[in-house]
């Protein structure tokens, strides 16, 4: 999918979620390899609930294919924070 129309799918119902999403998109969707794409596209038909659960909460993915983009999703967070 392309980056614009990633962006775009990254828009959610909640505000904290635009923001996670759309920022990985913007500075981190390029370093993945095509695996990990392929499962950031899977990641984003997950419910907002499911989705906050697993970025904010820090809760684990049942799916281990979902649970791996979350975390590298949640470690690019945490390098951002510091």
């Amino acid at each position: 999918m392309e980056k614009n129309r990633l962006i775009w799918a990254c828009r959610r119902g909640m505000l904290e979620l635009d923001i996670l999403l759309s920022r990985f998109v913007e500075e981190h969707y390029d370093l993945l390899s095509e695996d990990e794409k392929l499962r950031f596209d899977v990641l984003l038909e997950c419910e907002d609930q499911d989705l906050y659960n697993w970025l904010v909460k820090k809760q684990t993915p049942q799916s281990a294919s979902i649970e791996v983009i979350t975390k590298i999703i949640n470690k690019s967070i945490m390098d951002r924070s510091q």
